[in-house]
């Protein structure tokens, strides 16, 4: 069995690395929801959606 070593030869993808934790806090969200489902609302406010301060009602992504 090889082992990696230690040291800087880890590549990482931090856009994946912060979907995976918007997953998870997806996923946090809805089981504390229980039987009930996410509203919109609440999904947006999970993922940290907001509207465009122009008011044109467009959101956009994660703050």
């Amino acid at each position: 069995m090889r082992v990696a070593p230690v040291g800087g030869t880890a590549v990482q993808d931090h856009v994946a690395l912060a979907e995976i934790e918007l997953c998870g806090e997806l996923i946090i969200a809805a089981s504390a929801a229980g039987e009930e489902r996410l509203s919109l609302e609440s999904i947006d406010q999970v993922l940290r959606v907001r509207e465009e301060p122009d008011g044109s009602g467009a959101a956009s992504g994660p703050q």
